[in-house]
């Protein structure tokens, strides 16, 4: 599917083969959670190693609460699992912070002066068209053959040195905010922006650092995420559509934003109104809001990215390539709700079926008093 680059086998040390044979949970922990009733998810969760033996790690926390923990073969809390696209997730709760400091503004024209020669059409795109994909830019997330496509040739080939100039350089092709186009290289875009918006210098280490100091005092030290490494290319912009590393505990930390911008001690850290926004459908594509995947039918690619139908509508999902899963549900399970953190090396040809059983198990979470 277009939301998932199929990456080159370039990045083998990033890759396992998807041929080993299947793997259980080896180690997993249980934990009584006040309301919490694994009774009728435990079935579909335990399928996520037997029925899909690329399964590495899971987490399911109800309210805040670590229900249940289990890791595959060779796995464990050591241990940082790579983002893949579940990175565009944070890079959206990252601007919002610019935009609730008034330091952005989200329907004013993107503040990437390149676009704003005279003549140029670009200069129509919004902050609001790039974080709901809708900038009308010319772009190939999946081409054929693989290593054609943008997002490859950006990550990973030609353009590793600069790869927010790469991808500021692509020309319209339709009008911004009149078609959805899933875009790895729109997210870098996006961190371009913050990058500039903290500092006016072109020297990476200084980009990187104000970066990543951004991100540990907005975001991650609020939430309490201790983990994090985020990687930027050799302009110092973080690659925000695709490469971040955290543990499955600090995952469910993203996962608890997610339900209510709240940490676990209650601490609002993401502004209600932006939350709000990123989970809001937007125009081109009923399953995306801005930055996030819902769990809504009628999406652009004629297919449910997420698993509609089974569990609230009001779930939405960090969703990241071989099906990397951090699914919020607040409208599950007690008090805030329930996060399920899935990580491991499922290939696209697998992922609906993986979906499937991530859907049963969240509407195994029902609600006392009514259902999911």
């Amino acid at each position: 599917m277009l939301r998932k680059a199929a990456f080159l086998a370039m990045v083998p040390v990033l890759l396992a083969s998807t041929d080993a044979p299947p793997s259980l949970a080896t180690t997993f922990s249980f934990t009584a959670c006040p309301g919490a009733d694994l009774s009728k998810s435990m079935g579909p969760i335990q399928l996520l190693f037997s029925a899909h033996p690329e399964t590495r790690a899971v987490l399911v926390t109800a309210n805040g609460c670590p229900a249940y923990k289990a890791y595959a073969s060779d796995y464990s809390d050591a241990n940082r699992f790579i983002s893949w696209s579940m990175a565009k997730t944070v890079t959206g709760m990252l601007v919002g912070a610019l935009v609730t400091d008034g330091r952005l503004k989200l329907d004013a024209p993107a503040p990437i002066a390149e676009w704003h020669k005279p003549g140029d059409p670009r200069a129509a795109i919004t902050l609001r068209h790039l974080l709901q994909m809708s900038s009308g830019l010319q772009h190939i997330e999946v081409g054929d053959p693989v290593e054609k496509s943008d997002t490859n040739q950006t990550l990973f080939v030609s353009h590793t040195a600069a790869m927010a100039a790469a991808a500021i350089d692509h020309p319209l092709e339709t009008k911004p905010g009149t078609k959805f186009r899933y875009s790895s290289l729109t997210s870098i875009t996006l961190a371009e922006i913050v990058s500039r918006t903290l500092t006016d210098s072109r020297d990476p280490r200084v980009r990187a650092k104000a970066y990543s100091e951004f991100a540990q005092s907005r975001l991650f030290r609020p939430a309490g995420i201790t983990s994090a490494v985020l990687e930027f290319d050799g302009a110092g912009t973080q690659i925000g559509g695709s490469i971040m590393h955290m543990t499955l505990d600090d995952w469910g930390r993203i996962g608890g934003l997610l339900l209510d911008g709240k940490a676990a001690d209650g601490r609002q850290v993401v502004d209600p109104a932006w939350l709000n926004f990123m989970k809001t459908p937007s125009p081109t594509n009923a399953e995306y809001g801005a930055q996030t995947w819902l769990n809504r039918p009628g999406g652009a690619e004629g297919k449910a990215t997420l698993f509609p139908g089974k569990g609230p509508a009001s779930a939405v999902a960090a969703d990241g390539h071989l099906g990397q899963l951090v699914i919020a549900s607040p409208e599950s399970g007690p008090g805030r709700g329930i996060v399920v953190v899935r990580l491991g090396n499922t290939p696209d040809k697998r992922n609906a079926a993986l979906m499937q059983t991530l859907g049963d198990a969240v509407a195994g979470f029902d609600r006392p008093g009514g259902m999911p």
